[in-house]
């Protein structure tokens, strides 16, 4: 089995869970705070690995305690750290997540060593590249190395996925150009076209104009109401699985990690994309980024039918 690369971001989450924001100047008790392994890059990284890919990281940690933290947690995954490196006096990627009760989160970022990813790492880690089945993107790490990676990408003849998140006005439009994949939710898809996205006709208007600029696939997640396919398959629409939902930090994440899963095992978007719905509503029953994430065993029992 082919590995999937993923070239991005780590930050250790720092979850606060609150019974609402404070006001300016206010103080108050909150009942529970968590600590856990996240950013967008890994949290796709181990959705993956959970799932029994075969994973790289091209990231960069901190001179600190949280890197020792995030890089046992690659290794205890089975990810590939070979291109995971130490900055020395820069600090690591840190997330503060404030979770209220009805499971919305606000989240802060500090990139720390993150911003030093550099095209080129890319550069050196590409020998390992080249035979990878999906390099897959975020928007954590500095813009000139996301592009760097789509057109070593390219190059190579490896398909790209690109997680368009932070969101990032005024993407360039050749890189657009040269993606297999563009995986935004409703918020970025609408920053990215510049079009309204407030129903699910919209969405696939605005879907279609990135299709103009030579995007091959696009899959817009729509939160607890699935995800929109609109690319050269055609057009069709996976619907979400109603859960209780506690907590949907990294849900968006979970969901890149097992399509990118599911596709670069067989190729099939549509049963990729169905996984991918499944596992990401699985991950928001539970607390937490990566810590929420099921294994294949756990993801299996959440799947399985109900008995008739």
């Amino acid at each position: 089995m082919k590995k999937i690369a993923v070239i991005g971001s780590n930050m250790v989450d720092l979850i606060t869970y609150i019974d609402r924001m404070p006001a300016q100047g206010e103080t108050l008790e909150a009942p529970r705070f968590a600590m856990g392994c996240g950013g967008k890059g890994a949290n796709q990284a181990a959705a993956a690995a959970l799932l029994g890919a075969h994973v790289m990281m091209v990231t960069k940690v901190g001179d600190d305690a949280f890197a020792d933290t995030t890089l046992a947690n690659f290794q205890r995954l089975g990810i590939d750290t070979r291109f995971v490196e130490r900055v020395p006096g820069v600090s690591s990627g840190v997330a503060p997540i404030f979770v209220q009760e009805n499971s919305h989160n606000s989240i802060l970022i500090v990139k720390g060593a993150n911003a030093h990813l550099t095209p080129a790492d890319i550069d050196r880690a590409e020998p390992l590249l080249r035979d990878c089945a999906l390099i897959v993107l975020q928007l954590e790490i500095e813009l000139a190395s996301v592009y760097h990676a789509i057109d070593v990408a390219h190059r190579l003849g490896v398909p790209v996925l690109l997680n368009p998140a932070p969101a990032v006005a005024g993407l360039s439009r050749q890189h657009l150009g040269r993606l297999d994949f563009l995986v935004p939710n409703e918020s970025e898809l609408a920053l990215l076209t510049g079009q309204p996205v407030d129903s699910a006709e919209a969405a696939a208007k605005a879907a279609r104009s990135l299709l103009e600029e030579g995007v091959r696939h696009v899959i817009v997640t729509l939160g607890e109401q699935g995800a929109l396919y609109v690319g050269e398959q055609g057009e069709w629409r996976v619907e979400g699985h109603r859960v209780d939902a506690r907590d949907t930090s990294g849900a968006g994440d979970a969901f890149i990690g097992c399509f990118a899963h599911h596709w670069s095992r067989d190729g099939d978007i549509h049963r990729a994309m169905q996984q991918a719905v499944a596992y990401s509503a699985c991950s928001v029953t539970g607390l937490g980024t990566q810590s929420s994430y099921p294994d294949t065993a756990a993801f299996a029992l959440f799947s399985a039918p109900l008995p008739a």
